[in-house]
């Protein structure tokens, strides 16, 4: 029998050089698959509860926690109307006025209301500022406009003469109107320039401390006493207003505005009653 190196020998010089397999292989197949099975991916416990919070992963003790946004601080315009910052601003101008010349000077200054771009002059207080007796007048007519003072024009010689009637004369007085700029076109001015307004209004009364006030016309008796209706209605009788910044009542006597006095014998008859009754009030004043 042919030992197994002669036998390789024999397939060389017949030509057959390459190993073969017992079974004939098919190359052209596809391969098979691997013969290792790879396991299933175990489903995440946080997938299958995501809101259990026993299953959430350990926080560490030294890790610090997230800060919150950082807030901006309130402050006290916020959730203000435009209207609303307005007015506070004209409360805190006026508060910081400690004289009745500061207080003109921040009026003059003071872009928190429309009246002023629109007036010719802002309206400055005339008179004695030591004055007992204070007179407060309707918005600014146009010669008031024009000159910058109160009560003037026609009207303001007609208070002269209303004045003179019972031994007064404008000097004596502090005399103001109710708003330091005219309205244009003489039209009344809104409920949002009154409040504007109205905070250096309270300012003057309190820095010129009178002892008594005269509200001449419809608009400063309302905005003063509160009250509504016309001044045929609220004149006639002193009462007592309070004024933001007055640590006491503020007697006042509302009574026709000047300008007033041609409509009708019954306007310028209420108007010589309430010049006694002020007349009468200031001479009981100096007896007490």
């Amino acid at each position: 029998m042919m030992d197994a190196l002669a036998l390789l020998r024999l397939y060389v010089d017949w030509g057959a050089d390459a190993a073969l397999d017992d079974d004939p292989t098919d190359r052209l197949a596809a391969p098979p698959p691997s013969a290792r099975a790879v396991p299933p991916t175990a489903p995440s416990p946080l997938a299958s509860a995501p809101h259990d919070p026993a299953l959430r992963p350990p926080v560490r003790q030294d890790s610090p926690s997230p800060s919150p946004p950082a807030r901006r601080p309130s402050g006290p315009e916020d959730g203000l109307t435009l209207i609303d910052r307005a007015v506070l601003r004209a409360r805190q101008v006026a508060e910081a006025a400690s004289s009745i010349a500061d207080l003109q000077t921040a009026l003059a200054a003071f872009d928190g209301c429309a009246l002023r771009e629109t007036a010719t002059h802002t309206i400055a207080p005339a008179g004695r500022a030591d004055a007992g007796l204070m007179l407060i007048g309707e918005p600014p007519d146009a010669a008031e406009d024009r000159g910058g003072t109160p009560f003037a024009g026609p009207t303001g010689q007609m208070l002269d003469r209303m004045l003179a009637s019972i031994g007064l004369r404008r000097e004596d007085l502090l005399l103001a109107p109710v708003i330091p700029w005219r309205p244009p076109g003489a039209r009344p001015p809104s409920a949002a320039e009154l409040r504007i307004c109205e905070p250096f209004l309270h300012r003057l009364i309190v820095l010129a401390a009178p002892r008594r006030v005269i509200l001449m016309g419809n608009m400063p008796a309302r905005l003063l006493t509160g009250e509504q209706g016309g001044i045929a209605r609220l004149r006639g009788r002193w009462r007592d207003i309070a004024i933001p910044g007055l640590s006491r009542p503020l007697p006042a006597l509302p009574m026709r505005h000047p300008s007033q006095l041609g409509a009708s014998p019954t306007a310028r008859r209420d108007a010589w009653k309430d010049l006694l009754l002020l007349r009468a009030t200031l001479d009981a004043d100096k007896d007490t």
